[in-house]
């Protein structure tokens, strides 16, 4: 009975209903859209950057994120990576080895991270060969061939066909020296990687620097970041049954996952802003409604109605006003994000700032179960939260005194 007398009553004031209704779909619907942009863009950036070099996830010795030390290695990597293929939802792995060397030409000198990647596994993990401004990237069968940044090979004067010496330690102590030749430039918008990023085939690498047929690290790759994440405990048990650990996205890339921190805190406080103005509005309405219905509500207390009920009643009302309102937001919301997320939003003129985090101009909202019913279910319990307080008011209500309220 209550529901039936409450619903008549938010369409007695057809005007002020609507307004309220849109009021709170507009926030519902805003909510949607801002925050499937975020995920979107997270997601976007977040695999742009792990398959630049990284990979989504990585498996490594013990301590060697903390000191990769050239020491430390994966005795045999071609059992590890067979074991993580079979994980569901891994497309490929990738042996590599890593260390800083000085790399010199002519009578220029500079230190540089040098990595040893297999080229046959190491294309279907990472996209830095799509990054080549000149030459091309490693292949099978290389030998002495290496690819340098854009920024090493501008200050060490380097161009295409040029010999390099590069001079290290290699894993037993002794001197790792050798001849390589320039095959590829690579400019991937990072300054830092452009400026010390070296690679060379991990055959000419494990000789070099008396690797033998170890490796440091293993890159994993998926179809997506998420099919890699839903695997972690599985890809965890096959590095602790050889005695490695794993990293996911957020161990590898650590500035990353606090830039997102920190854009997600601010998006947070911006939804709660609205989210509070949308219920002051909403409350301040109903207070309103409930003053102007002071003498009704005596009247149905004269006649047997107890204070409980009509609170219960006016509670619903707005209850019936959030939820309604919510369900519009949330196809409002949804359609048009929808719609975004084929077409995309072009933010012309800020590719400089997009390539930084190697990032189209283009972007695409991912639209989920989170970004569709976070913000429109938050709406509506706050709003029935806040319900609570002309609900307090009516139980207070006398008959007598409700019924000569003017």
């Amino acid at each position: 009975m209550l529901a039936g007398l409450a619903w008549r009553n938010i369409w007695r004031q057809r005007y002020r209903t609507v307004l309220s209704l849109s009021s709170i779909a507009l926030a519902a619907a805003s909510t949607v859209f801002l925050l499937s942009l975020q995920l979107g863009v997270y997601g976007t950036m977040k695999e742009n950057v792990l398959r630049l070099i990284d990979g989504f996830a990585q498996v490594q010795p013990p301590g060697y994120s903390d000191d990769p030390d050239l020491r430390k290695v994966i005795a045999d990597p071609a059992a590890v990576m067979a074991r993580l293929n079979a994980v569901a939802g891994v497309t490929a792995t990738a042996p590599r080895a890593e260390t800083y060397v000085i790399l010199s030409y002519g009578s220029r000198s500079y230190a540089a991270a040098v990595i040893g990647v297999d080229p046959a596994h190491e294309a279907k993990v990472t996209t830095l060969g799509s990054s080549l401004t000149a030459g091309h990237a490693l292949a099978a069968g290389d030998g002495d061939a290496v690819l340098v940044g854009a920024g090493l090979a501008r200050n060490l004067k380097l161009k295409l066909g040029d010999k390099l010496t590069m001079l290290g330690a290699a894993r037993d102590g002794s001197v790792a020296a050798d001849l390589l030749t320039v095959k590829g430039i690579f400019s991937t918008g990072a300054a830092q990687l452009d400026r010390q990023l070296v690679e060379m085939p991990l055959a000419r690498f494990q000789s070099d620097f008396a690797m033998g047929h170890s490796a440091n690290v293993i890159a994993v790759s998926g179809h997506s970041l998420g099919a890699i994440q839903s695997q972690l405990s599985a890809l965890q048990a096959v590095a602790r049954r050889y005695g490695l650990v794993l990293r996911d996205w957020a161990a590898l890339e650590p500035a990353l996952n606090d830039v997102i921190m920190l854009d997600m805190s601010v998006g947070l406080l911006w939804y709660v802003s609205v989210i509070v103005i949308v219920v002051f509005i909403i409350l301040n309405t109903l207070l309103m409604s409930v003053l102007e219905r002071t003498r009704e509500f005596g009247m149905l207390m004269a006649i047997g109605m107890r204070p409980s009920q009509i609170g219960r009643m006016v509670w619903i009302e707005l209850v019936f006003l959030a939820g309604i309102g919510a369900v519009l937001g949330i196809a409002l919301g949804a359609g048009f994000t929808l719609w975004l997320s084929r077409h995309g939003i072009l933010f012309s003129g800020a590719d400089a700032l997009f390539k930084q985090w190697h990032m189209p101009s283009t972007l695409y909202p991912q639209l989920g179960w989170v970004s569709a019913l976070a913000g429109p279910l938050a709406i509506s319990l706050c709003i029935a939260v806040a319900g609570l307080v002309p609900y307090a008011r009516v139980r207070r209500l006398e008959p007598v005194s409700a019924m000569r309220a003017v």
